[in-house]
């Protein structure tokens, strides 16, 4: 066991230097440049994407010739290949232009191809991210209260579109004093908890909304509810992810003064 899982200071500042690390990877958030939906372009050429890219209900259609210098699982490619969502990081997307990576993906039936170039710069411009030092006193006992079945709820988009968010619950933790509850996504392959909250900090000196992935709950519905992780979602690093603002009770009513809080200053943006 490591020193830092006996220090949650120095276990906190591991996990802050590994967000840094991850978004400013060559293919994290930082890297996206582009969000194109195929609906968009009935022709299937998409803006400063080589090839053709069409919807075909259950995937998308890739034509390419020699011209357009396209590379399918690391070879160069010319034809056709029939694309599904991609699922995994957007380095193994299994299409790339030179150090481009195309990466398709699905929305509510909607399909569109994500370009991930990291020369971007906004990826050059990254000066860090402003996050709060570990606070013992914002790591809350909580629990998690399942719903009796999945619900979806309509929510505004970063691009402006309303899309369902499901939900599977409600995670309650008390903080001085009162109740407060979360409605919360459950993740299907492990029962992890993922909640989109805003707080009174919001689009004042922490970005608008932010993102907080506690776990799993253990078999009684008891999880931790760790503030100091409070994430950054990824429309922050790009204006081109299509994040879910948060649905209607998720805005706490007091200042959630902790973990990941805005862009600094050099990359600083409209909230």
């Amino acid at each position: 066991m490591s020193d830092d899982a006996d220090d949650p200071h120095a276990d906190w500042r591991t996990w802050h230097e590994r967000r840094l690390a991850s978004v400013s990877a060559p293919y994290g958030p930082l890297a996206l440049i582009g969000t194109h939906w195929l609906a968009d372009y009935p022709e299937g050429r998409l803006p400063a994407v080589p090839g053709l890219w069409r919807a075909t209900g259950g995937a998308v259609m890739l034509t390419a010739d020699a011209g357009d210098r396209l590379r399918v699982d690391g070879e160069p490619f010319t034809g056709e290949a029939v694309l599904a969502a991609h699922e995994g990081p957007s380095a193994s997307s299994r299409v790339s232009a030179g150090e481009v990576r195309l990466v398709v993906i699905r929305r509510e039936g909607e399909w569109a191809v994500r370009v991930f170039d990291p020369g971007s710069e906004t990826r050059r411009a990254f000066a860090g991210i402003e996050a709060t030092p570990y606070d013992p006193a914002l790591v809350l006992p909580g629990r998690f209260r399942p719903y009796a079945g999945d619900r979806t709820v309509q929510v505004e988009n970063a691009d402006g579109r309303a899309r369902g968010l499901g939900l599977g619950g409600e995670l309650a933790f008390a903080f001085e004093g009162a109740e407060h509850t979360l409605q919360v996504a459950v993740d299907g392959d492990d029962g992890s908890l993922w909640a989109v909250f805003a707080d009174a900090t919001g689009g004042r000196s922490s970005y608008r909304f932010r993102f907080l992935k506690p776990g799993a709950p253990a078999p009684d519905g008891s999880i931790t509810v760790d503030l100091n992780r409070a994430l950054l979602p990824p429309c922050a690093f790009a204006d081109h992810f299509v994040c879910p603002f948060p649905p209607p009770g998720n805005t706490l009513p007091f200042e959630v003064a902790a973990g990941e809080r805005r862009l600094k200053a050099a990359l600083a943006t409209d909230y």
